[in-house]
This record gives structure tokens, C-alpha cells and sequence, in this order.
């Protein structure tokens, strides 16, 4: 049996007692007014990124619209498995750098810090982005630069910024330096 202070009075006595069958539900659990599936701002966060909106869009529907990118080709948002790859790849390169120039695999973090802050902000791409053809570039059309660069960098070296991302797959360190991925 449930102790009252977590699920209220006992729901299954007369159940015991009389032979009858337990109750639906005869006692909402304390400090609820109402039902928990009531809750209208439920749906919002259980439906996904994006369910919240008003529906003053405009009915837009693939990441990068709202910027005016296109939906395919090139300067459209690319999918996770493009950017996943591209890390993939300036990781392998980067442990490869630093076994043979330092010897120890200890050395890769900096190694790839400086390769993706350096080619980031003098040309927009990694060694591995330009291999799956993507690009990070700034939202109003300039260079990256290097204050831009310094902070996605250090975002994501965090790791957990860039698992978080809005409909238009902007990572938080996108959305810090102002940048966004985009298709070469």
C-alpha cells in the first residue's frame, strides 16, 4: 500500500474490505486543481521546438526560412548528419596533429580549439566542413572574424551548446556569435 503522504488516502479499503472493485480514481493527489493533462502549456514544450509559435510565420516550415535561405542547395541550413560528419573529421584530423607533433592524444582539444577558431574566422570553414561542403557564416553577410570565431569556439568546446538548437538547427553558439551553417 501507498503511506497517504505520497498518493493521498488509501483508494483499495473498500476494495479489501467489501469484494468490490477498486475505485477509478476517487482522490486527486494534493495541489492539483484540476487535471495534469489540462495544462494547455503542455503541448507546447511536449510537442517539440516550434509548437509554441502563434502561427504568425507566415506557415514557414524548413530551417533557415525566416533568415530568407533557401530550402535545398546551396546556402540552405544543412542537416545534423552534415555537421556531425564535419566534426567527426576535423576530430580525426586533429588527433592525427596532435600524435604526431606532440606525441600524446592529450593535445587534441587544443589542437582542434585552434583549428576551429583560426579557419573559422579567416574563411568560415573547417577542414572537415569543406569536406562535407558546408560553411559558417554571420547572419547580416560579413566575415566571421575573429571576436565571433572566439566565442563559438569557446561555446562549443563546452559541448552542450551546440546539442541545443532552435528550429533552424542554430546551435547556442550560433546564436551567441550571431552565425548560422549553411550548405557551400
Amino acid at each position: 500500500m501507498f503511506h497517504t503522504c505520497y498518493a493521498g488516502p488509501p483508494l483499495f479499503y473498500n476494495h479489501i474490505l467489501n469484494g468490490r472493485r477498486p475505485p477509478v480514481l476517487a482522490v486527486r493527489p494534493a495541489g492539483y486543481r484540476g487535471s495534469v493533462t489540462d495544462r494547455r502549456w503542455a503541448g507546447s514544450w511536449l510537442s517539440g521546438p516550434g509548437a509554441a509559435d502563434d502561427g504568425n510565420d507566415g506557415g514557414k516550415k524548413y530551417p533557415g526560412q525566416r533568415f530568407g535561405l533557401p530550402e535545398t542547395g546551396s546556402g540552405s541550413v544543412p542537416g545534423l548528419g552534415r555537421r556531425l560528419g564535419a566534426l567527426f573529421i576535423d576530430w580525426l584530423l586533429c588527433t592525427i596533429i596532435a600524435l604526431a607533433a606532440f606525441k600524446s592524444q592529450y593535445w587534441t582539444i587544443a589542437v582542434f580549439a585552434v583549428e576551429i577558431f583560426l579557419l573559422t574566422a579567416l574563411s568560415g570553414f573547417t577542414i572537415g566542413k569543406r569536406l562535407v561542403g558546408v560553411r559558417v557564416v554571420r547572419l547580416d553577410g560579413k566575415p566571421v572574424g575573429l571576436l565571433r570565431s572566439l566565442v563559438r569556439t569557446l561555446l562549443l568546446l563546452a559541448v552542450v551548446p551546440p546539442l541545443v538548437f532552435d528550429r533552424d538547427l542554430r546551435g547556442l553558439h550560433d546564436k551567441a556569435a550571431g552565425t548560422i551553417v549553411v550548405r557551400v
